[in-house]
């Protein structure tokens, strides 16, 4: 390119997106480069002869890397910078974000992997922020009571997250909320102060004995919440804490179950709740785990999806369903069974087997769905 035009040859210093992410540093790697003093000089490199503003930096921090002194003047370059977009991620030991960062009052995207997230006592929050992400971040403050503001604030994921204060996190206008392996009372204070959350994934990602302030975080309290909730995604482990709801989730039409077991009764008691209260569901899709798992007696989740009275409500609005990872279980089937009973509206179920399974197990898991009754004269079964 720069034999043939010579004015292109330095024409990447004013692009206003720098990358140098993982695969930027993986790169680095396997073309030979090593060492902490040669990354440090390939970046010092490329921002060096950087000209003009920066809206979007990505930076990685590989395991090589054993002193935060040269991220520091990296990262403070680029926050005066006038950036909007700041992709942080670290290998190595959790990495202390400078006040710097609290003053870019610009932001529009933040992600954060590996930090400590420590604002300055003046800090009030990102003004324009809306889309924030953080993963193996832990929250201190100086003093209690901190709350960020976010005002325009749409996406918020929380990814094994640690709190040792106090912290709230103001944000009416959230709508997508990702939780995974971090709940606390916290979270509860935020879900009520968002009028607007509408989607909702959460996991627990361990058993539920172990998740901290659990009393205080539970499906029943969050769906009293969140009236505008619409679409859920949640683990098994989730399901085991309700047993009643308050009421009709009229607002839920789609129904995500991760890491799902049918032959849990505890799981299978929350999800026939869930479907119970859940008179406007339209898509609900169902993933077994593929890991290891404990093996349950299937004898009282089957006894129970053979009662008569095992759901007294009739799915009206359900159309599509989608179960994947099926192991060919009793619970399993008999849960397919009273779906297409009660889904007089279904247009489509969608079944795919774990891989596990022989090809004989197969031919009969399918003749046996085949020959359950269907309220809908439409639905149609699609089975991989």
């Amino acid at each position: 390119m720069s034999i043939l035009s010579r004015q292109w040859r330095y024409i990447w210093t004013t692009m206003t997106a720098l990358v140098l992410n993982y695969q930027f540093s993986k790169r680095f790697a396997k073309e030979g480069a090593s060492g902490r003093n040669e990354f440090i000089r390939i970046v010092n490199h490329i921002i060096i002869r950087r000209n003009g503003p920066i809206r979007k930096f990505s930076l990685h921090i590989p395991e090589e890397i054993d002193s935060f002194q040269e991220v520091d003047q990296w990262i403070m370059f680029f926050s005066r910078n006038i950036v909007r977009e700041l992709i942080f991620t670290n290998s190595d030991q959790p990495y202390e974000l400078l006040n710097d960062v609290f003053s870019c009052s610009r932001l529009t995207r933040l992600h954060l992997e590996n930090c400590i997230f420590m604002p300055p006592p003046h800090f009030e929050g990102f003004p324009n922020l809306y889309d924030l992400s953080l993963e193996n971040v832990d929250f201190r403050a100086n003093s209690c009571g901190t709350t960020v503001s976010l005002p325009r604030l749409r996406w918020l994921t929380l990814f094994k997250c640690r709190y040792d204060f106090d912290f709230n996190i103001k944000a009416r206008n959230l709508e997508l909320l990702v939780v995974t392996a971090c709940f606390d009372a916290i979270l509860l204070r935020l879900m009520d102060s968002t009028p607007r959350l509408s989607m909702v994934v959460i996991y627990f990602w361990k058993a539920i004995e172990d998740c901290v302030q659990l009393e205080g975080m539970n499906l029943t309290r969050m769906l009293s919440i969140l009236p505008k909730l619409r679409f859920l995604t949640m683990d098994g482990h989730f399901l085991k804490v309700p047993k009643w709801l308050p009421g009709a989730i009229n607002s839920l039409s789609y129904l995500w179950l991760v890491d799902f077991q049918l032959s849990d009764l505890d799981q299978l008691h929350g999800a026939l709740c869930l479907l119970r209260n859940s008179r406007n569901l339209e898509n609900l899709r169902m993933d077994s785990t593929k890991h290891a798992v404990m093996h349950y007696d299937v004898g009282p989740a089957s006894d129970h999806l053979e009662s008569p009275d095992c759901l007294d409500q009739t799915l009206n609005q359900l159309r599509d369903v989608e179960i994947t990872t099926l192991k060919g279980s009793r619970p399993e089937l008999l849960f397919i069974k009273l779906l297409l009973a009660h889904s007089p509206s279904l247009d489509k179920m969608t079944i795919q087997s774990s891989g596990t399974i022989d090809a004989s197990k197969t031919l009969n898991i399918v003749k046996d769905v085949m020959q359950f009754p269907r309220a809908s004269p439409k639905a149609e079964i699609i089975y991989s």
